[in-house]
């Protein structure tokens, strides 16, 4: 199953927040409930767990980059899966 990782919306204002560190890299499998990545915010730094199992097929976003809320970061899905629809 191909899953989009998304920039989580932490609070009722946050409107964007900073790729601030990847805990996994590309080919890297990945378990539900894993933290994936760091997320800096104007108030805090957390850390963002996997939803699904897979492998880390794609990273899109690179550490320090600001990103929008619920705008796409990497994709997960199985080793052999197709992900192009969701590039």
């Amino acid at each position: 199953m191909v899953t989009v990782v998304r920039m989580p919306k932490m609070g009722a204002i946050m409107t964007e927040g900073i790729v601030s560190k990847w805990l996994v890299q590309e080919g890297d499998k990945v378990e539900e409930g894993m933290p994936i990545f760091e997320v800096e915010t104007s108030k805090l730094t957390n850390e963002v767990e996997a939803e699904e199992d897979g492998v880390m097929r794609k990273i899109l976003v690179q550490e320090g980059e600001t990103v929008p809320c619920q705008e796409a970061l990497a994709i997960i899905a199985d080793e052999d899966e197709d992900i192009s629809d969701a590039l």
